[in-house]
């Protein structure tokens, strides 16, 4: 028997929360999925001690109800005042971003606004560090606009033989996890801040990454609780900022840059994408999105300019059918762009 969305919801109706009423009914369960058995949801309570007993309870019903995995994340979207801590001896829960085990570097690629190509870059920057011999992970924390799936040619389910580690999916050398390989590829994420906070602790510290190199991590635009909870979280050893050389792009930039020094993260460099497009036709160069805007701003700034990528057709086909052009077209002038910034990362030991 197929285990179906409303077979899951029933089984749920019969488990109580601490309140009396059922878990659906009192709007505890969030973001269900349900594939090929595998069972995902979110738990939005308060606080989760009370709530263990039931997760306990849905976790095993579900199993017996014929679920192949379950999976069920518990979030808080309240802070708690914690009781104090009586027992001085005890050794307490270290505070402040931590390593994540395995993983030599992690970079962070941002950009201020959404359109400039900061998953290209991410994905193409990855594939040219496997290409170099480095051992290289690409976390796509792009929770809303997951594309690393659909550029890195990766589909299928992550695998959870024990419904705690995360088994991420490889291709090209890169070992990737998103949370688009969760839903499917036309369906919305619809998700509160601390779900998104969960979500991401669950793919930095659950995911069997394995020793890497480098981790990469391809971020939302913006400054907001993704990129934020990143830098708490987990020791980034830099950040790269891409955008275009308009005015308009630039102005958000500079505020993904000052997130990043406010955080306290070093930023690696700024890479401007779609900097200049020569015609397939009559080899005229003209520069769509205005040239040289990222130069200065990062010579304003006091930051490396890593990169000048040109606009071109090649690198969005290989991207849309799920093979960057590093990987694709590898000898080609805009592979090599890429591949010179993953060089002068590892001659100056930031991957």
């Amino acid at each position: 028997m197929t285990l179906t969305r409303d077979d899951v919801l029933n089984c749920l109706k019969q488990i109580k929360a601490p309140s009396g009423v059922d878990l659906v009914e009192a709007g505890l369960v969030r973001a269900l999925t349900v594939e090929e058995g595998a069972v995902r949801f979110v738990m939005e309570v308060d606080t989760p001690d009370p709530f263990m007993p039931a997760k306990a309870q849905a976790e095993q019903e579900l199993t017996s109800l014929g679920a192949t995995s379950v999976s069920i994340v518990m979030t808080t979207h309240s802070k708690q005042t914690p009781p104090p801590d009586l027992n001085v001896g005890r050794k307490s829960e270290p505070a402040g971003p931590q390593k994540i085990a395995g993983i030599d570097r992690i970079i962070a690629v941002a950009s201020g606004k959404g359109g400039v190509g900061k998953s290209t870059v991410a994905s193409n920057l990855a594939c040219a560090l496997a290409a170099e011999g480095r051992r290289v992970g690409l976390l796509d924390a792009d929770v809303y606009g997951p594309s690393q799936p659909r550029m890195l040619g990766v589909s299928g389910r992550p695998q959870s033989p024990d419904g705690k580690i995360i088994l991420p999916l490889r291709n090209f050398g890169v070992t990737m996890m998103s949370i688009g390989l969760m839903t499917n590829e036309d369906q919305a994420v619809v998700w509160r801040g601390p779900m998104l906070m969960g979500a991401l602790q669950q793919m930095l510290g659950q995911v069997q990454w394995g020793a890497l190199d480098v981790l990469i991590v391809d971020l939302p635009p913006g400054t907001g609780d993704v990129q934020m909870t990143l830098a708490q979280k987990a020791q980034l050893d830099g950040a790269i900022v891409v955008s275009t050389p308009q005015d308009v792009a630039l102005l958000d930039a500079r505020k993904g840059i000052d997130m990043f020094n406010q955080m306290g993260t070093p930023v690696i460099g700024m890479i401007e994408n779609m900097s200049t497009h020569i015609c397939s036709n009559c080899g005229h160069e003209e520069h769509v999105f205005g040239h040289g805007g990222v130069k200065a701003e990062a010579e304003k700034l006091g930051v490396p300019l890593l990169a000048e990528i040109p606009l071109h057709l090649d690198i969005r086909v290989a991207a849309d059918g799920g093979a960057p052009i590093v990987v694709s077209k590898p000898d080609s002038p805009q592979a090599q762009a890429f591949r010179t910034v993953a060089r002068s990362l590892i001659e100056a030991n930031k991957a």
